[in-house]
């Protein structure tokens, strides 16, 4: 067994893993032992999954350098959410220690692989040249978010729940991605083709957009403003 293959397989399995274990602590009781269980076994199978999934990217280079430069801004931008979801719970008492280093070096990384792929999707791609473009928002957005979040520290304690809920919904969309564009056509290859396809990369993004709008509503309401006169008068 090659690199490439065993690349492959450990690729598969830890996906799995991540897509069972995502769905465990999504339907368990925010901060419940079985929320916290599943999110230690999930975000280890990430880790896992994307350090397989270099050699794989990287491998796509010569014969497919587009397929090969957008297997490597996926891995950016999903080595940026999982990195987000571990630390904003790790570091929630300490903001300035959460946007260090590492997070302005990723911020940074976001944006210029996402011009990049940019650049890739408009004047290189033949194929998927809608998803590849589309999914160079993500880096601007990323990039955008991180660089206000960074500025100055936020008034509202609850940021770091707002920075994991958020991170955690870009690991469900690489991890769902991974599933329905890999994972489903092997199983069931009379779905595949060009609509699934399309339907596999763009469909998550609009989930997660949907249920981000939720969670928020639900996890961080915002809160009411005192009244006038209890502000001045205290």
């Amino acid at each position: 067994m090659n690199l490439h293959t065993l690349s492959f397989y450990t690729h598969a399995g830890l996906g799995m893993l991540a897509l069972a274990t995502f769905w465990i602590a999504g339907l368990s009781r925010k901060g419940s032992p079985v929320h916290r269980a599943a999110g230690k076994v999930y975000l280890p199978a990430m880790a896992g999954l994307l350090l397989a999934a270099v050699p794989l990217a990287l491998a796509a280079f010569p014969h497919r350098p587009v397929i090969g430069s957008f297997l490597c801004y996926l891995l950016v931008i999903t080595v940026t959410s999982v990195w987000c979801s571990w630390r904003a719970v790790k570091d929630k008492k300490d903001w300035a220690r959460y946007t260090g280093p590492v997070f302005r070096g990723l911020m940074w990384l976001n944006l210029a692989s996402a011009l990049a792929i940019a650049g890739v999707g408009l004047l290189m791609a033949k194929q998927m040249q809608l998803v590849i473009v589309s999914f160079s928002g993500i880096g601007l957005l990323a990039f955008v978010q991180m660089w206000r979040f960074s500025r100055q520290p936020p008034e509202d304690p609850r940021w770091w729940l707002r920075e994991h809920l958020t991170a955690m919904l870009g690991n469900g969309v690489a991890t769902h991605i991974a599933f329905l564009s890999i994972g489903l056509p092997k199983v069931l290859p009379m779905l595949a083709g060009s609509t699934l396809m399309n339907l596999a990369w763009l469909g998550p993004l609009v989930v997660a957009f949907v249920a981000g709008t939720y969670l928020t509503r639900k996890f961080l309401p915002k809160r009411a403003s005192p009244p006038e006169g209890a502000r001045v008068g205290g």
